[in-house]
């Protein structure tokens, strides 16, 4: 691929980059990312992706947008109240940056078409609001050997962390070293409860593009082995290591989950 002069002044700012460069924007635009939700999370990362030149990029949502969501899932506006968050986020993204290919999966993200999804791209992005969805990204990128860059977010916090735990001899956790099991139902209250404020929906979604670039370039220290915890309202961060769990379910000596299925 050689970069035209139309996308050399659109990307001037990244090529003049060392650490990117022409070498690293082509490779931008060869690149394939699958991002599951176009919310608050969502929004800034696909946003932010499209500008940056990833050339396809792939939504995974079945809702639609409410007027609710409009304090914080800026990929939308007003008048999208009523369609389909994938078509909403299609037509933003197509005004950022037409020369990306969007690719839109109106459906959930299921146990029966998560490897077909996943298995189209090169990493993906997890930007999903429930447990459910958040455990089954984890274990299909893991058995589809894909890069994961998650992200969470309730009230004024949130954290976020990249998994490469397939990768052999890296000791590398994945999302269930860190959380074994999902909480009890009712524990951890849905944002509809407990609220977001909506600049950190963008904060956490930016720093996920930050480290989806990262990633695609090879470029900086990942957050694989680590997590990144955010304090809207102390205004700061902190870095936890993590490591691989040995009796983890699903990466662990002694894998009980060997399939999207469940348990062996």
């Amino acid at each position: 691929m050689t970069i035209s002069d139309a996308q050399l002044e659109r990307y001037a700012r990244h090529v003049v980059l060392d650490e990117v460069g022409e070498d690293g924007q082509e490779k931008l635009l060869g690149s394939k990312v699958l991002v599951i939700g176009a919310g608050g999370l969502g929004s800034p990362v696909l946003m932010y992706l499209a500008a940056a030149g990833v050339g396809t990029l792939g939504i995974v949502d079945f809702d639609t947008v409410d007027t609710s969501n409009l304090q914080r899932q800026i990929i939308h506006g007003t008048d999208n109240v009523g369609d389909a968050k994938v078509a909403s986020a299609a037509e933003r993204l197509e005004d950022i940056n037409p020369e990306v290919e969007v690719v839109t999966h109106r459906a959930r993200f299921t146990p029966e078409n998560a490897m077909a999804l996943v298995s189209d791209y090169d990493l993906v992005v997890d930007g999903s609001d429930n447990f459910t969805t958040r455990y089954l990204v984890n274990d299909v990128c893991y058995f589809a050997k894909r890069p994961l860059v998650s992200g969470a977010l309730l009230r004024f916090e949130g954290q976020l962390s990249t998994f490469r735990a397939w990768e052999e001899g890296e000791n590398r956790p994945c999302y269930r070293c860190l959380f074994p099991n999902p909480p009890q139902p009712g524990l951890v209250p849905r944002c509809e409860q407990a609220g977001i404020f909506g600049a950190v929906a963008g904060v956490l979604g930016t720093l996920q593009a930050t480290e989806v670039l990262k990633e695609l370039l090879g470029l900086g220290d990942g957050l694989s082995g680590r997590l990144l915890l955010y304090d809207g309202l102390g205004g700061g961060f902190k870095s936890l290591t993590v490591k691989r769990d040995s009796s983890c379910a699903l990466c662990g000596d002694n894998p009980t989950i060997t399939g999207l299925g469940g348990a062996s």
